[in-house]
């Protein structure tokens, strides 16, 4: 596992880093899990668990790290936001977390079975980044995306939609589709499966106020803006009975590498 970085300076979002350096505890407490059924069909169409390397990248406070790990075999992170990676490390201290970005992985070619990028390749560069997981993985190797994204069939998301919309400005986001441009333009990966999978998190009200708390482009406010977003986010569920439900839905996207 050979330091090998092509590029010559990490290229890592502002507003990512100043979000998610800020937000890192409000992300561990309340950002929602992976469902088991999600995980399940990942195996089915990648090497994962006992035998497989993998590489999750932006693998943040390790959200998505903690199910492959529950899964056997060698598991790196690879995360660039110093926070994150701490809160990683304190979770899960047997697996080997370095600093690095998409398009500056500091590994060898072709040492990865599979990569994973959870909540996070919106984020990237595109191309850049395409290429370099294609180094670093083997010929038969995958790419997995997966995003929880928030149901907007649910009344309370479509609330939150209302108070935080103004404020996500350009920053990038899943839901603008331009990730899926990147896939469809690259000549390093080509599609192989994709699927969906209900997903229900259970919060307190603190909890519910994390969630949204720990979004990038809100925890990247100055401080009184910020408290000003979350006190309307927790009146929305100040009266609400707890266990908050919220609804996300879990898409899951699997690419193989063109040789």
């Amino acid at each position: 596992m050979g330091a090998v970085a092509p590029y010559a300076a990490m290229s890592v979002n502002p507003v990512a880093a100043k979000g998610f350096e800020a937000a890192a505890d409000a992300y561990v407490r309340g950002r929602p899990s992976y469902p088991a059924e999600a995980i399940s069909w990942l195996q089915e169409q990648c090497a994962l668990g006992p035998g497989a390397t993998v590489v999750d990248v932006a693998a943040g406070t390790g959200k998505f790290t903690e199910a492959l790990v529950e899964l056997g075999g060698t598991v790196i992170a690879v995360e660039p936001v110093a926070a994150m990676r701490s809160a990683l490390t304190d979770v899960f201290p047997g697996v080997t977390a370095l600093e690095g970005s998409a398009d500056a992985l500091p590994l060898a070619a072709a040492s990865a079975d599979t990569i994973t990028v959870a909540q996070a390749f919106h984020w990237f560069a595109g191309e850049p980044a395409l290429a370099e997981f294609a180094r670093v993985l083997r010929d038969d190797g995958r790419l997995v995306l997966v995003w929880n994204t928030r149901d907007q069939s649910q009344p309370l998301w479509r609330e939150v939609s209302r108070i935080i919309g103004s404020l996500q400005r350009d920053t990038p986001r899943h839901g603008s589709g331009q990730w899926r441009q990147a896939m469809s333009d690259t000549s390093w990966f080509r599609p192989l499966a994709e699927a969906r999978f209900e997903n229900r998190q259970l919060v307190d009200r603190a909890g519910f106020v994390d969630r949204v708390g720990s979004t990038s482009f809100i925890a990247a406010l100055a401080p009184a803006p910020r408290a000003e977003v979350l006190g309307e986010i927790a009146a929305l569920v100040a009266d609400d009975p707890e266990p908050i439900a919220l609804e996300h839905v879990t898409e899951v996207y699997v690419f193989g590498r063109q040789v």
